[in-house]
Formats: structure tokens, C-alpha cells, sequence
């Protein structure tokens, strides 16, 4: 059982028990002790999105790290995926991206990436937490032994040479014009400037972060004003990121949002067709809907389910080989070039789709008619009540209501005090129904 760490690392309220500058400063010292291993120089980078509490979190990981002996090298506003590549190339024993996702200013987190720029495992998560729980003074390396911190100004450069490297060196932009949404948040740098130096005519919005404003009514949760800027710029294509850059989501010509099912699909079908596609698998999670994956049959193309969480999704490529996965969220992750979900690259290989097939937007994502689908969020105060033997009797019936054609899926959420509930079924009546019944049992 994890204290700290959840489905996507460390995330919770601010300035919380969980998330301030004591409790940050132990995470430090544990990740520098559990990391300092063999005999070299060691270092850790730091990345963060544009949150105001970035600030106090970035000093406070630094500071437990310094006293541990490793040497911190931080990036400032970049994103999660930048410090993922970067970790790699730089050799660093640890990446820590600071950042709390998609979710509002108020909460923040910690993703954290080994030198190969994989996630964590949970054995390694529980081993830090121990580790954490330790008298941690006793680990304090000597005056002589303390690390050095230094800020990397080109960071944002760095990230941006190695995005122009995954797009076709005979492909230009050059025509396009693109509304790029960067949801006030880690991307606002990299995003419209990568797109402008490939040909774009680019406008960027939500693009001017003042810590407090990072995914507000913006972003690839909250598409609408992405949508309403394309049709009034008349733009070819909308790309929404979220507040780290890890996820997209896209508004086509007309308005209409394409979510991450269409985009797996099409990429898919595309990395198929040039023998791209190992094995002929996509690894997605148990949100993704049923629809996809009989499309995806139709081309025999397997897909394969893993429990919600991109980590979940990376570790099935993994040990699979596979180089394709992702979730409906729009969190996809193409291993060819990166070890980890970046919004940007998959952004720059649809938009390289579009450019050979000489297709619009609405054209190349009308691949398959999703069955219906209703998601709601319950907050909740009892993370145990799924575990309720009357929770668990409701769940059943639930099933067996939609077992012919569709199904329920109920989870805790890994990330927020929500409890996510996903109703699914070729039948609209059957989806009002459970939801009107989820609905009166658990508000």
C-alpha cells in the first residue's frame, strides 16, 4: 500500500500534508539516496510546468537532492516528455517533472523517470516511500560530497531540435494553418514555435501562463475555445495539449473535437500499412471503446487492454515490444521516438499523415462510429467503498444489465479523490438507465 505515489506518481492539493516543502524535501533525500549508485558524478534533472507552486516544490526536491550528493540541473517551464528525452541524452541517474497534469493550478504532483526515461515501477515507488520513513539524517552525505544545482537555459532548444528530428526531413508545414491550444501551460515555448520553424502559419492560445491560469477553460480537457478559434481563423486543424504536454487532443476543420481513439486509429492503420506496426498490436486500456477495437480487427489488428494509467500501457509495450499505445484520453505513446506520451510528436506525425494523404482533418478521422459512451466522476470521501459488500452486490446487477452489449467499468481514481465511472453499450437506453442508477446510488 502506497502513501504517497499513485497511478502517475506523486499529485494532490498544494501546500497539503502530501504535497509541501517538509514532506517534498524527505521525497528528495530518498529519491537521492535510492538513485546515488556506483561511483560517478551523479545528477538529476528538473523540469516543471507554469504552476505557482512549481516554485516552492522545485527548491524543496533540490534541496533534499543537494544533501544526498547529486548534482541538479533544472530546466524550468518545459514538458513532461522533454524530461523524459533529456534524462536520456544527458545521462542523468533521475528525471523529475513537476506537474500535476491536466488538473487545475491548486494541485501540483511529481512525475518521476528513470535514466532511461521510464516511469517507475511500484516496487521502486514502495522502495522510496520506505526510504522516506527513515531517520534520513543519518544518509546526509559530507560538506565535501554536497551536490551543485545550475539552471539550463537551453533546455526548451534541446527538446525542439529533437522534435524536428521525428518529422519527415522531406515534409515541410508549409500551407497549414494551425491553432495550437497550450493550455497556459509547460508547452507554451516549444509548441507554437516547433510548428512555426516546420512552415506553419501558427496562432497560439492559451499561451501566456501566470501561475494560476494553467488548464483554465482551456487545453485538451476543455477544447471549446480551441474549436471556436478554428472556425473563426478558418485553420485546417486545432491541437489542444495539456497542462504538461504529455496528451493532445484535436479539433478538425469543421469544429468537431477527434479524441484519442480516432487518433490511435488512424495512426494505427497508417504504421500498418507501411509495416510500421510491430506485430500488428495496439496496447490501450480498458476505457478504450469497443468500437476501436472491432475497426482495428477489420485491418487485423489486435488490441490489447491494460489497466487505466499510461504506465500500465508503457509497460505492456515493453514487454511485448510493441511500438504503439495509448489511451481515449489522448495520452499516446509511439516508442519509435519517445520512451514516453508526447503530445507534440504524435501532433507532428498526424499532421505528417495529412500532408501525403493531401486529405482534410475530417476526412482522415472518420474511421469508425464509437459505441456510445457516458463517463462520470463521483467525488468521494471513502476511498474503501468499492470494497462495501452493498457497493459490490449494486456493481454486480449493474453488469449483468449491460453484459449483452456493452459494460460497466468502476474505479477509484489514482490521481484525485473521484470515484470514475465509465458506461458503455450500443444501447442509448441502456446507458440512461445505469446512469440514472449510478447516479442516485453513489451521489
Amino acid at each position: 500500500m502506497k502513501n504517497y505515489f499513485g497511478t502517475d506518481g506523486v499529485r494532490a492539493n498544494s501546500n497539503s500534508k502530501k504535497l509541501n516543502g517538509i514532506t517534498l524535501m524527505k521525497l528528495g533525500m530518498a529519491l537521492g539516496k535510492h538513485f546515488t549508485v556506483g561511483g560517478h558524478r551523479h545528477k538529476v534533472v528538473i523540469g516543471k510546468d507554469t504552476r505557482l507552486s512549481g516554485y516552492m516544490i522545485e527548491q524543496a526536491l533540490t534541496s533534499g537532492l543537494l544533501s544526498m550528493g547529486m548534482d541538479v540541473f533544472l530546466f524550468g517551464p518545459i514538458p513532461t516528455p522533454a524530461v523524459a528525452i533529456l534524462t536520456k541524452s544527458m545521462r542523468a541517474d533521475l528525471g523529475i517533472m513537476i506537474t500535476a497534469s491536466h488538473n487545475q493550478y491548486k494541485d501540483n504532483g511529481i512525475k518521476i523517470f528513470d535514466k532511461d526515461g521510464n516511469k517507475l515501477s511500484d516496487e521502486t515507488e514502495i522502495q522510496i516511500e520506505n526510504l522516506m520513513d527513515t531517520d534520513l539524517q543519518k544518509l546526509l552525505v559530507n560538506p565535501a560530497d554536497i551536490g551543485r544545482a545550475k539552471r539550463l537555459e537551453d533546455a526548451n532548444g534541446r527538446y525542439i531540435e529533437y522534435l524536428k528530428s521525428t518529422f519527415p526531413k522531406s515534409q515541410r508545414l508549409d500551407g497549414l494553418k494551425i491553432v495550437i491550444d497550450c493550455a497556459n501551460g509547460a508547452s507554451y515555448i516549444s509548441a507554437p514555435l516547433i510548428l512555426w520553424e516546420l512552415g506553419a502559419e501558427v496562432i497560439p492560445i492559451a499561451n501566456e501562463p501566470n501561475g494560476t491560469n494553467i488548464n483554465q477553460e482551456c487545453g485538451s480537457t476543455n477544447t471549446g475555445l480551441l474549436a471556436k478559434k478554428v472556425l473563426e481563423e478558418k485553420a485546417d486543424i486545432g491541437i489542444a495539449l495539456d497542462g504538461d504536454g504529455d496528451r493532445l487532443a484535436i479539433i478538425d476543420e469543421n469544429g468537431n473535437l477527434v479524441n484519442g481513439d480516432q487518433i490511435i486509429a488512424m495512426l494505427a492503420i497508417e504504421m500498418s500499412k507501411n509495416k510500421n506496426l510491430k506485430s500488428n498490436k495496439v496496447v490501450s486500456t480498458s476505457m478504450a471503446n469497443m468500437g476501436l477495437e472491432s475497426y482495428l480487427n477489420n485491418y487485423d489488428i489486435q488490441l490489447i487492454r491494460t489497466k487505466v494509467g499510461d504506465r500500465y500501457v508503457k509497460e505492456k509495450m515493453i514487454s511485448e515490444n510493441l511500438n504503439l499505445g495509448g489511451e481515449q484520453s489522448g495520452h499516446i505513446i509511439m516508442r519509435d521516438f519517445s520512451s514516453a506520451g508526447d503530445g507534440i510528436v504524435v501532433a507532428l506525425q498526424v499532421l505528417s499523415i495529412l500532408i501525403r494523404v493531401q486529405k482534410k482533418a475530417s476526412e482522415c478521422f472518420k474511421l469508425f462510429n464509437p459505441h456510445p459512451q457516458n463517463l462520470i466522476n463521483f467525488p468521494v470521501e471513502n476511498k474503501n467503498i468499492l470494497n462495501h459488500e452493498d457497493t459490490k452486490v449494486f456493481i454486480k446487477s449493474c453488469e449483468e444489465k449491460v453484459s449483452k452489449d456493452g459494460r460497466i467499468i468502476v474505479r477509484m481514481s489514482g490521481t484525485e479523490p473521484l470515484l470514475r465511472i465509465m458506461i458503455e453499450s450500443r444501447s442509448q437506453q441502456t446507458i440512461d438507465e445505469l446512469t440514472e442508477s449510478v447516479t442516485r446510488y453513489f451521489s
